[in-house]
């Protein structure tokens, strides 16, 4: 018996098979935070000049201080008994302490974390919507000119910088109409512009994709079968090519949503919202290196989590590989 057939139990029913799928999933990502861990310690440990006032930002400090913060990052011990001992604290979830901010790494990254979670959720969502709007709209013969007009816009928003994008949309709505406001701004009003902003390439790349996948699976046999038993062309893309078309789209939206976190740096910043863009950036500008490596970890973090998803979605969305 193979380890993904079912196992029939004393009472002679069968036992669900092992997700040895998952298994496999969750032992990659773990490698892959090995790796951003790994890299984490070599650029605390690596870089050039006295690691203690990079830390310390080179602000003078107590003898006490230097000695704490050399206690922290381990320097003057051996590096192999110092990095388990790194790998240790990460996989606790202790991500260290900034003395620039004077508060744990943790509670830095944290208490920016919903406002960054919102935007990048908003957009994601914003975006999908888009491109499944956009390609179903113009997939398939007789939409030439759709095709066009969208594919068209399309490219403008691929091509677009992020942040020429931002300050475009802050002139008309902001400056102009004055529909928004210019810098911050609590509740919807001030997340519309910055979603926007995130949305729009996402749902530009995905939209082409998407499409491109939807005229091979509308000029299948089962689509022209469907056709020929009378069923109406909106159900058929909705319902069975949406389906076929799918699966790269998916691929490409875990990457996409997951590369978020590095465009909301861009968005935080031009519209001056709070953040983990804003708290990365003003990291590594000050040299505050374990507030960098927590930010680093966090990234990591969310891409493993993706591609759980995404294989999970792959499964819901084609029974073949359930099957398999």
């Amino acid at each position: 018996m193979s380890r993904t057939d079912p196992a029939p139990d004393g009472a002679g029913r069968s036992r669900p098979a092992v997700p040895w799928w998952l298994a496999r999933r969750l032992a990659s990502g773990a490698f892959v935070l090995l790796g951003a861990a790994t890299v984490a310690f070599a650029a605390l440990h690596l870089l050039p000049g006295d690691p203690v006032a990079t830390v310390l930002g080179g602000e003078p400090a107590t003898p006490a201080v230097v000695r704490q913060v050399r206690a922290e990052l381990g320097v003057g011990r051996p590096w192999p008994a110092e990095y388990l001992r790194f790998l240790g604290r990460m996989a606790t979830g202790d991500l260290g302490f900034s003395h620039q901010l004077n508060e744990p790494v943790g509670r830095v990254v944290g208490d920016q974390l919903d406002s960054t979670v919102a935007l990048a959720a908003a957009a994601a969502a914003l975006g999908i919507l888009g491109a499944l709007a956009s390609a179903l709209a113009t997939a398939g013969p007789g939409r030439r000119f759709r095709r066009l007009a969208v594919g068209g816009l399309e490219l403008v928003a691929v091509s677009t910088p992020t942040f020429w994008s931002a300050i475009l949309l802050l002139t008309l709505f902001s400056f102009r109409l004055h529909l928004f406001p210019v810098v911050g701004g609590d509740g919807l009003a001030g997340l519309v512009l910055p979603t926007l902003t995130l949305a729009l390439p996402i749902a530009a790349v995905l939209g082409r994709l998407l499409r491109e996948e939807l005229d091979r699976a509308l000029a299948q046999p089962f689509a022209v079968t469907a056709r020929a038993q009378g069923l109406r062309e909106s159900r058929i893309r909705s319902r069975y090519a949406l389906r076929h078309a799918a699966l790269p789209a998916v691929t490409l939206s875990g990457w996409i949503i997951g590369s978020l976190l590095s465009g909301a740096v861009l968005v935080e910043t031009v519209f001056g919202r709070p953040g983990i863009g804003r708290v990365a950036q003003e990291a590594i500008f000050d040299g505050d290196l374990p507030v960098v490596v927590g930010v680093v970890m966090l990234s990591a973090a969310v891409f493993v989590v993706l591609n759980i998803v995404v294989d999970t979605l792959y499964l819901l969305i084609d029974p073949r590989l359930r099957a398999a």
